[in-house]
């Protein structure tokens, strides 16, 4: 059977808005997964460590038959395909791949956690999320749209439509 997952996707080295859109082809092409969508890119500022340039964020939908460790092994294989390096927490990077939902599974295990533990208060996922599905209900959260309501939206703004 199908479930809908969404990814959260971020980078802000080598070319970052080129890394995302290469990024949410490559989500394409994974087996056992279809249906691929994006949001809209946005740039963002940094949170947590701030000492490094703003990042290009986006979030894909996909219909999968993967299970969710299973899709999200293949999210990391991608990272590491890309170049990403894990030299501390926040660090700057090519690529960020987040399982954000994978329907309405929970879980909390070493490996993974659904849904992810901070998405409901982190703007710089939620306002790419609304996009796609601003209705949709976030397990012991609330709908994506009432959480964005609720977190400082300064510092992102669509890549189409620059600030100012």
């Amino acid at each position: 059977m199908s479930v809908t997952a969404y990814i959260a996707l971020g980078s802000n080295l080598e070319q970052p808005a080129q890394q995302v859109s290469a990024a949410l082809a490559a989500l394409a092409t994974l087996p056992h997964c279809h249906n691929v969508c994006a949001s809209s890119l946005y740039a963002t500022t940094p949170v947590g460590y701030a000492d490094q340039p703003d990042f290009v964020n986006a979030v894909a939908r996909l219909d999968t038959t993967l299970d969710a460790s299973a899709l999200l092994e293949a999210l990391l294989a991608l990272e590491t395909r890309f170049g990403r390096v894990r030299s501390f927490r926040n660090a700057p990077r090519v690529l960020d791949l987040d399982l954000l939902l994978y329907g309405e599974h929970c879980q909390d295990s070493t490996t993974l956690i659904l849904p992810h533990p901070r998405m409901h208060e982190r703007a710089f996922v939620l306002v790419p999320l609304a996009e796609l599905a601003a209705a949709l209900q976030i397990p012991g959260r609330g709908r994506v749209v009432d959480c964005l309501a609720d977190c400082d939206q300064s510092g992102i703004y669509r890549l189409d439509i620059l600030p100012g």
